[in-house]
Protein backbone atom coordinates (compact mmCIF):
# COMPACT_ATOMS: atom_id res chain seq x y z
CA UNK A 1 0.00 0.00 0.00
CA UNK A 2 1.50 3.34 -1.04
CA UNK A 3 1.66 6.52 1.08
CA UNK A 4 -1.43 8.24 -0.41
CA UNK A 5 -3.52 5.14 0.27
CA UNK A 6 -2.17 4.93 3.83
CA UNK A 7 -3.18 8.57 4.37
CA UNK A 8 -6.67 7.75 3.10
CA UNK A 9 -6.98 4.81 5.51
CA UNK A 10 -5.64 7.02 8.33
CA UNK A 11 -8.40 9.55 7.55
CA UNK A 12 -11.01 6.82 8.01
CA UNK A 13 -9.44 5.70 11.31
CA UNK A 14 -9.52 9.29 12.64
CA UNK A 15 -13.32 9.24 12.42
CA UNK A 16 -13.49 7.04 15.53
CA UNK A 17 -11.80 9.40 18.01
CA UNK A 18 -13.52 12.36 16.35
CA UNK A 19 -17.01 10.92 16.95
CA UNK A 20 -16.16 9.76 20.47
CA UNK A 21 -14.94 13.20 21.46
CA UNK A 22 -17.74 15.12 19.71
CA UNK A 23 -20.57 13.04 21.13
CA UNK A 24 -19.02 11.66 24.29
CA UNK A 25 -18.24 14.98 25.89
CA UNK A 26 -21.57 16.58 24.99
CA UNK A 27 -23.75 13.56 25.75
CA UNK A 28 -22.15 13.19 29.17
CA UNK A 29 -21.69 9.46 28.64
CA UNK A 30 -20.73 8.01 32.00
CA UNK A 31 -17.87 5.89 30.70
CA UNK A 32 -16.57 8.74 28.57
CA UNK A 33 -16.54 11.15 31.49
CA UNK A 34 -14.75 8.56 33.65
CA UNK A 35 -12.04 7.91 31.07
CA UNK A 36 -11.78 11.30 29.38
CA UNK A 37 -13.44 13.68 31.84
CA UNK A 38 -10.48 16.04 31.79
CA UNK A 39 -10.88 16.81 28.09
CA UNK A 40 -14.63 17.43 28.17
CA UNK A 41 -14.09 21.19 28.46
CA UNK A 42 -11.84 21.09 25.38
CA UNK A 43 -13.88 18.63 23.33
CA UNK A 44 -14.80 21.03 20.53
CA UNK A 45 -11.25 22.29 19.91
CA UNK A 46 -9.86 18.73 20.10
CA UNK A 47 -12.56 17.45 17.73
CA UNK A 48 -11.84 20.37 15.41
CA UNK A 49 -8.11 19.56 15.43
CA UNK A 50 -8.83 15.90 14.58
CA UNK A 51 -11.22 16.94 11.81
CA UNK A 52 -8.70 19.40 10.34
CA UNK A 53 -5.91 16.81 10.42
CA UNK A 54 -8.18 14.29 8.71
CA UNK A 55 -9.22 16.90 6.13
CA UNK A 56 -5.61 17.84 5.41
CA UNK A 57 -4.79 14.22 4.66
CA UNK A 58 -7.30 14.55 1.82
CA UNK A 59 -5.26 17.36 0.26
CA UNK A 60 -1.97 15.63 0.93
CA UNK A 61 -2.82 12.18 -0.42
CA UNK A 62 -4.04 13.57 -3.73
CA UNK A 63 -1.01 15.81 -4.23
CA UNK A 64 1.40 12.98 -3.43
CA UNK A 65 -0.45 10.51 -5.65
CA UNK A 66 -0.42 12.86 -8.66
CA UNK A 67 3.13 14.18 -8.14
CA UNK A 68 4.73 10.74 -7.83
CA UNK A 69 2.35 8.91 -10.17
CA UNK A 70 0.93 6.81 -7.33
CA UNK A 71 -2.69 7.03 -8.48
CA UNK A 72 -4.41 3.67 -7.94
CA UNK A 73 -7.91 2.34 -8.40
CA UNK A 74 -8.02 1.82 -4.63
CA UNK A 75 -7.23 5.51 -4.15
CA UNK A 76 -9.76 6.63 -6.77
CA UNK A 77 -12.42 4.60 -4.99
CA UNK A 78 -11.40 4.97 -1.35
CA UNK A 79 -10.40 8.66 -1.30
CA UNK A 80 -13.89 10.02 -2.07
CA UNK A 81 -15.42 7.36 0.20
CA UNK A 82 -13.16 8.43 3.08
CA UNK A 83 -14.22 12.05 2.51
CA UNK A 84 -17.87 11.04 2.61
CA UNK A 85 -17.45 8.99 5.76
CA UNK A 86 -15.63 11.82 7.54
CA UNK A 87 -18.02 14.59 6.53
CA UNK A 88 -21.17 12.51 7.05
CA UNK A 89 -20.03 11.32 10.49
CA UNK A 90 -19.30 14.91 11.46
CA UNK A 91 -22.67 16.18 10.21
CA UNK A 92 -24.56 13.43 12.03
CA UNK A 93 -22.74 14.43 15.24
CA UNK A 94 -23.68 18.06 14.54
CA UNK A 95 -27.36 17.10 14.21
CA UNK A 96 -27.15 15.46 17.64
CA UNK A 97 -25.65 18.68 19.01
CA UNK A 98 -28.35 20.83 17.37
CA UNK A 99 -25.90 22.72 15.16
CA UNK A 100 -27.22 21.75 11.70
CA UNK A 101 -30.75 21.01 10.47
CA UNK A 102 -31.34 17.32 9.77
CA UNK A 103 -32.92 17.99 6.37
CA UNK A 104 -29.70 19.55 5.07
CA UNK A 105 -27.75 16.50 6.18
CA UNK A 106 -30.35 14.25 4.51
CA UNK A 107 -29.87 16.10 1.20
CA UNK A 108 -26.08 15.88 1.47
CA UNK A 109 -26.04 12.20 2.46
CA UNK A 110 -28.61 11.36 -0.24
CA UNK A 111 -26.25 12.85 -2.82
CA UNK A 112 -23.46 10.69 -1.47
CA UNK A 113 -25.57 7.53 -1.70
CA UNK A 114 -26.60 8.37 -5.27
CA UNK A 115 -22.99 8.95 -6.33
CA UNK A 116 -21.82 5.81 -4.52
CA UNK A 117 -24.50 3.77 -6.27
CA UNK A 118 -23.49 5.31 -9.55
CA UNK A 119 -19.87 4.36 -8.91
CA UNK A 120 -20.92 0.77 -8.16
CA UNK A 121 -22.68 0.54 -11.52
CA UNK A 122 -19.58 1.98 -13.18
CA UNK A 123 -17.29 -0.44 -11.33
CA UNK A 124 -19.50 -3.34 -12.42
CA UNK A 125 -18.75 -2.19 -15.98
CA UNK A 126 -15.02 -1.97 -15.14
CA UNK A 127 -15.11 1.83 -15.16
CA UNK A 128 -13.58 3.84 -12.31
CA UNK A 129 -14.87 7.40 -12.07
CA UNK A 130 -12.61 9.78 -10.19
CA UNK A 131 -13.95 12.83 -8.34
CA UNK A 132 -14.38 15.96 -10.46
CA UNK A 133 -13.83 19.63 -9.60
CA UNK A 134 -17.44 20.28 -8.54
CA UNK A 135 -17.14 17.39 -6.12
CA UNK A 136 -13.88 18.79 -4.77
CA UNK A 137 -15.45 22.25 -4.27
CA UNK A 138 -18.41 20.62 -2.56
CA UNK A 139 -16.15 18.65 -0.25
CA UNK A 140 -14.07 21.74 0.56
CA UNK A 141 -17.11 23.82 1.50
CA UNK A 142 -18.63 20.97 3.48
CA UNK A 143 -15.40 20.63 5.45
CA UNK A 144 -15.25 24.39 6.10
CA UNK A 145 -18.90 24.28 7.19
CA UNK A 146 -18.23 21.41 9.56
CA UNK A 147 -15.21 23.22 11.05
CA UNK A 148 -17.28 26.34 11.69
CA UNK A 149 -20.06 24.28 13.25
CA UNK A 150 -17.71 22.29 15.45
CA UNK A 151 -16.06 25.37 16.89
CA UNK A 152 -19.52 26.97 17.27
CA UNK A 153 -18.50 30.62 17.79
CA UNK A 154 -21.49 32.96 18.02
CA UNK A 155 -19.61 35.80 16.25
CA UNK A 156 -19.24 33.51 13.20
CA UNK A 157 -22.89 32.43 13.09
CA UNK A 158 -23.72 34.40 9.92
CA UNK A 159 -20.60 33.17 8.14
CA UNK A 160 -21.44 29.61 9.21
CA UNK A 161 -24.93 29.93 7.72
CA UNK A 162 -23.58 31.35 4.44
CA UNK A 163 -21.03 28.55 4.12
CA UNK A 164 -23.74 25.98 4.95
CA UNK A 165 -25.94 27.26 2.11
CA UNK A 166 -23.00 27.34 -0.33
CA UNK A 167 -22.14 23.75 0.64
CA UNK A 168 -25.76 22.72 0.07
CA UNK A 169 -25.91 24.38 -3.37
CA UNK A 170 -22.58 22.84 -4.38
CA UNK A 171 -23.86 19.45 -3.23
CA UNK A 172 -26.81 19.67 -5.64
CA UNK A 173 -24.78 21.21 -8.50
CA UNK A 174 -22.06 18.56 -8.18
CA UNK A 175 -24.70 15.81 -8.26
CA UNK A 176 -26.33 17.17 -11.42
CA UNK A 177 -22.94 17.69 -13.09
CA UNK A 178 -21.81 14.18 -12.15
CA UNK A 179 -24.99 12.56 -13.47
CA UNK A 180 -24.99 14.51 -16.73
CA UNK A 181 -21.30 13.88 -17.47
CA UNK A 182 -21.50 10.19 -16.63
CA UNK A 183 -24.99 9.31 -17.88
CA UNK A 184 -23.45 6.86 -20.35
CA UNK A 185 -22.55 4.57 -17.44
CA UNK A 186 -26.23 4.02 -16.73
CA UNK A 187 -27.34 4.06 -20.36
CA UNK A 188 -24.78 1.79 -21.98
CA UNK A 189 -22.17 1.00 -19.34
CA UNK A 190 -19.60 3.41 -20.75
CA UNK A 191 -18.47 6.94 -20.01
Amino acid sequence: MNLPNKLTVFRVILIIPFVLIMLGSHAQWGWFMTVFGGIADYADPIALAIFIIASLTDLLDGKIARKYNLVTNFGKFMDPLADKLLVCAAMICLIELGRIPAWIVIVIISREFIISGFRLVAADNRVVIAANYWGKFKTTFQMIMVCLMIINIEALAVLTQIVMWIALVLTVVSLVDYLVKNRGVLLDGKI
